[in-house]
């Protein structure tokens, strides 16, 4: 696509979410809860789109450590100065960590925060313009449309290496921070793991005929669908939504609703990110009955989307943005994501919830992650089989 058609299906996937009581755009996040609170007082703020909230950290040590901050932040030394970040993560998710690496570097960071849609557009609509020194997606997807515009700054060699290949761009633009696994989550009193198909693809099978739930607005569904186009072709993809349509399924504003319903015995399995459920059980405190089934086998249901981030080549502020990234990438800031957002670490050596499948026991289809910014003919699709 050109840039113009990048920046039209971007900007159309935000004023969608904008329009919607829900996120359910590029990277949009399904009301989230974390007991990260953020400590840097917020000003609300326009930028060019007037939807974005702009937060401010000071570099100063906070009054008071956060819940759910990691303790023992590293010494990264001070750093100074200052860091624009657009973020497509919402504020209540990363706030925390944000003003840790502002506390440990001495770095004030400014913040915009917003649909990474939203972000991504106006990334590409500001150019050589731009404000920001960091765009910190939600998403691979708009990491790859911004990457493919000349805009992101290889990433040093270092800094790569800290992660799997699979999880980062193939040319060095940008790096994974944390996983998103998606997950087939199923009521454990009615199926079992064994119910499960051996690919996703395979419920389109009558046999799950008014079972199961989706939200076809929502964004990581999207890039799903787009990782389908990606693997198998639009004959296939098309194939599966019009089966999945046809078998009945229930249309849910968001992974929380299908995680719910699926607890409460409404449908008995959905998809959705990994996460969600594994918030529920966090807040529930005990056990719920329903579990994640997440592939293994390479098939296009085993796809682990990552948020990750990468420095606009326009960054004013490279070693401050270089240092973001570090730390990130920290084992503090990995067992951040671990805990507090239930995402995957991507650093070697940061413990994973026991409670899910181990990265290194997922094979991942072969995919360039860069490749899930191909959105415009997903949502063409989407629309064409009644689902938008």
């Amino acid at each position: 696509m050109s840039r113009r058609d990048i920046i039209r299906a971007l900007a159309g996937l935000a004023g969608a979410s904008l329009a919607a009581p829900v996120l359910a755009a590029c990277g949009g996040e399904d009301n989230p809860a974390s007991t990260a609170a953020p400590t840097a007082t917020s000003q609300a703020g326009t930028g060019s789109g007037g939807s974005a909230a702009t937060a401010t950290s000071a570099a100063a040590t906070p009054a008071s450590t956060p819940a759910g901050t990691p303790a023992g932040a590293p010494a990264t030394g001070t750093v100074g100065g200052s860091l624009t970040v657009y973020s497509g993560r919402s504020e209540q998710l990363v706030q925390a960590i944000v003003d840790q690496f502002a506390a440990a570097s001495g770095v004030e960071v400014k913040v915009r925060y917003g649909d990474t849609a939203e972000m991504a557009a106006a990334i590409l609509e500001e150019g050589q313009s731009s404000p920001a020194d960091i765009f910190f997606a939600q998403d691979a997807g708009a990491l790859g449309a911004v990457a493919r515009e000349g805009l992101l700054a290889e990433l040093p060699a270092d800094v790569l290496d800290l992660v799997e290949a699979r999880f980062r761009s193939p040319d060095g633009l940008w790096v994974g921070i944390s996983g998103r696994a998606r997950a087939v989550v199923y009521n454990t009193e009615r199926l079992s793991e064994s119910d499960i198909p051996p690919s996703i693809l395979d419920f389109t099978d009558p046999v799950w005929k008014d079972r199961l739930g989706w939200a076809p607005t929502n964004a990581s569904f999207q890039a799903a669908v787009t990782a389908i186009r990606v693997l198998r072709g639009d004959d296939v993809a098309r194939a599966w939504l019009e089966g999945i349509r046809d078998n009945g399924a229930r249309v849910f504003e968001n992974n929380n609703a299908i995680v719910s319903a699926v607890i409460d015995g409404e449908i008995d399995a959905g998809f959705v990110n990994h996460y969600y459920l594994m918030r529920q059980l966090a807040e529930a405190g005990g056990d719920l009955p329903a579990r994640n089934y997440i592939y293994r086998n390479g098939d296009p249901g085993a796809l682990v989307n990552v948020a990750g981030a990468g420095i606009l080549t326009t960054a004013k502020n490279q070693e401050q943005a270089i240092a973001f990234i570090r730390y990130m990438l920290s084992p503090e800031a990995q067992t951040y994501f671990a805990e507090e957002t239930h995402e995957y670490p991507l650093v070697a050596g940061v413990p994973t919830d026991p409670n899910l499948v181990p990265l290194s026991e997922i094979q991942t289809p072969d995919i360039d992650l860069s490749d899930l910014a191909d959105l415009e003919a997903t949502l063409e699709m989407l629309r064409d089989v009644g689902l938008l």
